[in-house]
C-alpha cells in the first residue's frame, strides 16, 4: 500500500468518524493533530484543492441554472412578450432570444457581432432587445432617451441601437439625444416624451426579472427555457437554440 493511499485512507477514515462525532467531543490535542494531518495531505495532493473549487463551481451553476430555470417558467410573458421591447429579426420566428443589455457595457459592444451573425444566417430567429441599465447613471439616462426613440419611431431604434452601443465610446444622455437626432427624430419630442412617458416602469420590470433568474451582468441571454449568462460567444447561442427546436428545451 503506498504512501498516498494509506494517506487518503486516513483522511477517509478521519471524515467517516467527523460525520458521526460533534467537532465539541475533540478535545484540543485531537484538533491540533487532525489539522496538521489535513494540512500534510492537500501539501502533499494540492490537486485535491482544484478538485474541490471545480465540484463548488460545478454545485454553484446547478443552482444558479435550476433559479434562472424555475424564473424563466414563471415570467414567460414579461420576458419574452413584453410591449416594451423591440422585436429584431423574424417577428413570428420558431425560437426567440432576449438579450439583457447596457449601452455602456463593453460586453455587450463586442457581443453584436453575435446578434448580427444569427439574425443573418437564421431567418426563422426572434430577437429581443430588453433594455437593462445598470452601469450607472449615464446609462440609465441614455435608456430613458432610447426608450422615447422607442416610442416615438421604433422603425428608427435598431439603428439608433446600434448607433450608441457600437459607435459611441461612452453613451450618456447627450450621446443618446445626439445620435437620435442625427436619424431623424425631433429632440423636443424626445424630451417630452422622457417627460410625459418615463420609462421607470420598464426598468422596474427588467429589475425584478433580472432578480428572479439570478442576472448580474451584462448580456444576459435568454433562450428557451434558460439563462444564458455572459458574452459566450455565437455557437453556445446557436447551439441553444438547435436544442430548442430538437428537443424544446435549451439543454437537451
Amino acid at each position: 500500500m503506498t504512501r498516498l493511499f494509506k494517506t487518503f485512507a486516513a483522511g477517509a477514515a478521519i471524515a467517516a468518524s467527523l460525520a458521526a462525532v460533534p467537532a465539541f467531543a475533540l478535545d484540543d490535542s485531537q484538533k491540533k493533530e487532525m489539522g496538521a494531518f489535513i494540512r500534510e495531505y492537500l501539501i502533499q495532493n494540492p490537486e485535491v484543492m482544484i478538485e474541490v473549487q471545480n465540484a463548488l463551481e460545478a454545485k454553484q451553476q446547478a443552482q444558479r441554472t435550476d433559479q434562472s430555470t424555475k424564473a424563466v417558467a414563471a415570467n414567460k410573458d414579461e420576458i419574452f412578450s413584453s410591449p416594451n421591447d423591440i422585436v429584431l429579426g423574424n417577428p413570428k420566428g420558431d425560437v426567440t432570444v432576449v438579450e439583457f443589455f447596457d449601452y455602456n457595457c463593453g460586453y455587450c459592444k463586442r457581443a453584436m457581432s453575435d446578434m448580427d451573425d444569427i439574425l443573418e444566417k437564421d431567418k426563422n430567429i426572434r430577437f429581443v432587445l430588453k433594455e437593462f441599465p445598470i452601469l450607472g447613471p449615464d446609462s440609465l439616462a441614455a435608456h430613458k432617451v432610447a426608450d422615447a426613440v422607442r416610442i416615438l419611431a421604433p422603425e428608427k431604434y435598431p439603428e439608433f441601437h446600434r448607433e450608441l452601443l457600437v459607435g459611441q465610446e461612452h453613451a450618456s444622455e447627450a450621446t443618446a439625444i445626439s445620435v437620435a437626432t442625427e436619424l431623424g427624430v425631433d429632440e423636443t419630442q424626445i424630451r417630452k416624451t422622457m417627460t410625459e412617458k418615463p420609462n421607470d416602469d420598464v426598468v422596474r420590470q427588467a429589475y425584478q426579472l433580472a432578480n428572479a433568474i439570478g442576472i448580474t451582468g451584462t448580456p444576459t441571454y435568454v433562450v428557451g427555457d434558460e439563462a444564458v449568462f455572459g458574452a459566450v460567444g455565437l455557437q453556445q447561442i446557436e447551439e441553444k437554440v438547435g436544442n430548442v427546436r430538437s428537443c424544446g428545451k435549451a439543454s437537451c
